[in-house]
């Protein structure tokens, strides 16, 4: 798997940035996220922190599975209670068949920051 550490992936993003993108780019949140995604973020507080979690939780299961090329839906967040599971398609769940292995995340998100750790296994 590249040189990396096999079936593991973290990525952090500071919420703001994401937030401004997505005040410049309206249309950025639907090349990123799936509509489920959207809604359920919408749904919180601020729903910029919550969008920045999954984004961060799919970009750590894309160093997971170590995918050269993929779209951001074929990594889904899903479930609104208890812990957060991931729901692939496409290149990212081919990927995982290949290798023979399922997907497991967490988030995190403060005030300022994001962050989600994939393992694969």
């Amino acid at each position: 798997m590249g040189g990396a550490v096999p079936g593991v992936g973290i990525d952090l993003l500071e919420i703001e940035r994401l937030e401004r993108a997505l005040e410049r780019t309206p249309r950025l949140a639907e090349r990123l996220f799936t509509e489920a995604e959207r809604a359920y973020a919408a749904s919180r507080g601020r729903p910029g922190q919550h969008l920045a979690a999954r984004f961060c939780a799919k970009e750590a299961v894309a160093k997971a599975l170590d995918l050269s090329s993929w779209n951001f839906h074929e990594v889904e967040v899903v479930g609104t209670g208890g812990p957060p599971a991931i729901r692939l398609s496409g290149a990212a769940a081919a990927r995982a068949a290949e290798l023979g292995v399922t997907i497991s995340v967490s988030l995190t998100h403060t005030g300022r920051d994001a962050g989600a750790v994939a393992i694969a296994g």
